[in-house]
């Protein structure tokens, strides 16, 4: 019986396995390895690690949890349940099932990528989904948001934080007048017709082809297409959700399952590294504190 296991070996997992290795609980990683920002070029916010590329953190990070013999198992997380006596079983595929007295989530979301053709060549370079997280690297440059209708328009408002020439595309749909009228006010221009193409080269947007109607020069453009649970376990567990789709969660990120919490992403809320590694530094002590009780009781 481990004290913890931890699903997921993103900043949130593996803040949580150093505050609880250093707690010298005894506990096990799994992580399948699928995470959210590995195709981007570099991560920024996080003081210290400012542009750093994403897989070089994460190296840094494992470092840091294996210099406590922190045991990482590399593989799926197929299903997971919370026993009569209150502890969990886990079940990884193509190994033996896992128990342990308390369970952490860090399982994430995964983005709802725009079929758009050309796009999976510029994801991470030119193609984004977080102006906080790569505005900055496209100020005063020449951008795209992307929406269906109304959310192209509101994304396009945020973009003129980091550049004035923004144009918000549709794909298709069309706006109605009280919103064009708004786009005229913030300076926006607005291309309705449906994307047939993106164009680029060495990974950087060049041009957006439309059914119909001139090439819109870019050099960058930002989509606004929402995001799914990457993982069933929170349901599994009957974790609630709240109407935006992430986990509902305490601020110790106890998820109203007993002994069941969880950080980063999939709770939706500020979605930056560095959050998601102080939820999981946050989570780690309110295990601790947890166990703790049960122990001296």
């Amino acid at each position: 019986m481990l004290d913890v296991i931890i699903i997921g070996g993103g900043p949130a997992g593996l803040s949580a396995a150093l505050v609880l290795a250093r707690c010298r609980r005894s506990l096990v990683v799994i992580d399948n390895a699928r995470h959210r920002n590995r195709r981007a070029v570099e991560m920024h916010g996080y003081l210290t690690r400012d542009r750093i590329p994403p897989a070089e953190f994460l190296d840094l990070a494992r470092r840091d949890v294996q210099r406590y013999r922190v045991k990482m198992i590399s593989g799926e997380a197929t299903g997971a349940e919370r026993r009569e006596d209150g502890s969990f079983e886990v079940q990884v595929a193509g190994a033996e099932s896992l128990r342990s007295r308390k369970l952490f989530l860090a399982t994430g979301v995964v983005d709802l990528l725009p079929d758009l053709p050309g796009l999976d060549a510029l994801y991470g370079s030119s193609v984004h989904h977080c102006p906080y997280c790569d505005g900055w690297e496209h100020r005063e440059e020449r951008l795209a948001a992307y929406g269906k209708g109304k959310a192209a328009l509101g994304l396009a408002i945020a973009l003129r934080t980091w550049s004035p020439d923004v144009v918000a595309c549709t794909d298709g749909e069309p706006l109605e007048t009280e919103d064009l009228a708004r786009a005229a006010r913030n300076g926006i221009a607005v291309r309705q017709e449906r994307i047939v193409e993106l164009i680029g080269d060495t990974r950087r947007l060049r041009q957006v082809r439309f059914e119909s109607g001139p090439l819109l020069q870019r050099d960058a453009l930002f989509f606004n297409t929402g995001q799914i649970q990457r993982s069933d376990l929170p349901r599994m567990l009957n974790c609630a959700f709240r109407e935006d789709g992430g986990v509902a969660t305490n601020n110790k990120q106890c998820t109203g399952v007993p002994g069941l919490y969880l950080a980063g992403d999939a709770d939706r809320d500020v979605q930056f590294v560095i959050v998601a590694a102080a939820e999981g530094a946050t989570a780690a002590v309110a295990i601790n504190r947890e166990l703790q009780d049960e122990e001296s009781a």
